[in-house]
């Protein structure tokens, strides 16, 4: 009996492993993100931010949306991680999800931090669902594929352990640079006051395809079983630090324009 159970407690925690895994940036992107946006926050958007968050960062909270998965509650905002878009489609024309994606995230989001009748407990809780919602879009293969789950039925090695596409793009790469969130937010690239009126230019829906280009190329780089080393990380691994720089400087332009 109880090598029974202690086999059924194995099997869930490796089962909430991979389904956690599968879903977002990682801890370090996610608050990397996070940490460059308050990077470029005016100083009265700071203050209001702070102020609703009570002290907590933009990278402290960046990963509140992962962490409520676990509660059925909330179940409503699921489909607001991703979005499925055949890889010939622009967002516009896509069919879209009835319950929702993260465009319709992002825009909840911002209504109801613009609203001045909104509920403090509400910003609060849209406030940290925003921060992780543009993180999101950045990462290419949450704007994915439907019938392989934006890649997370696409199995590769990443030094001979197996996972999936989804994986090595949200965790692995990162996690094999072994920085802190602090450290890749610090060595972020420099950017002029030009180059980063250029990457915040467009609205979300233009930002969406814009990723999905970089989709595309994601999809190309493996093959199916392929183990990935050292060369794929050499190869993307500036992809996504460019991604997680994009949208934090993007994140700061909404967070500006909503508390400026």
């Amino acid at each position: 009996m109880k090598i029974k159970l202690l086999l059924l407690i194995s099997v869930f925690f490796l089962t909430s492993a991979s389904v956690d895994e599968t879903f977002f940036w990682g801890q370090n992107g996610h608050r990397t993100t996070g940490k460059i946006a308050e990077m470029h926050l005016t100083k009265k958007a700071k203050r209001q931010i702070d102020k609703l968050l009570k002290g907590e960062s933009l990278a402290f909270v960046s990963t509140y949306a992962d962490e409520i998965k676990s509660d059925r509650k909330y179940s409503e905002f699921y489909s607001w991680h991703y979005i499925n878009m055949n890889l010939d489609e622009k967002y516009a024309t896509a069919e879209k999800n009835p319950k929702g994606d993260l465009v319709t995230g992002i825009n909840k989001c911002i209504a109801i931090l613009k609203d001045k009748n909104s509920k403090e407990e509400d910003k609060v809780f849209y406030l940290k669902m925003l921060v992780h919602f543009v993180g999101d879009l950045h990462q290419p293969m949450h704007i994915g594929q439907r019938e392989d789950k934006g890649g997370n039925t696409i199995q590769v090695q990443w030094f001979g352990k197996g996972t999936n596409l989804h994986s090595v793009w949200d965790t692995k790469m990162i996690e094999e640079w072994n920085m802190s969130y602090l450290e890749l937010a610090a060595n972020s690239r420099d950017l002029n006051k030009n180059q980063i009126k250029e990457l915040q230019k467009g609205a979300v829906e233009e930002w969406v395809d814009e990723v999905h280009e970089i989709t595309k190329e994601v999809y190309k780089s493996v093959k199916v079983g392929e183990n990935l080393k050292y060369r794929y990380s050499y190869d993307h691994f500036g992809t996504v630090r460019a991604q997680l720089q994009k949208g934090g400087v993007r994140l700061a332009k909404i967070l500006n324009e909503i508390f400026s």
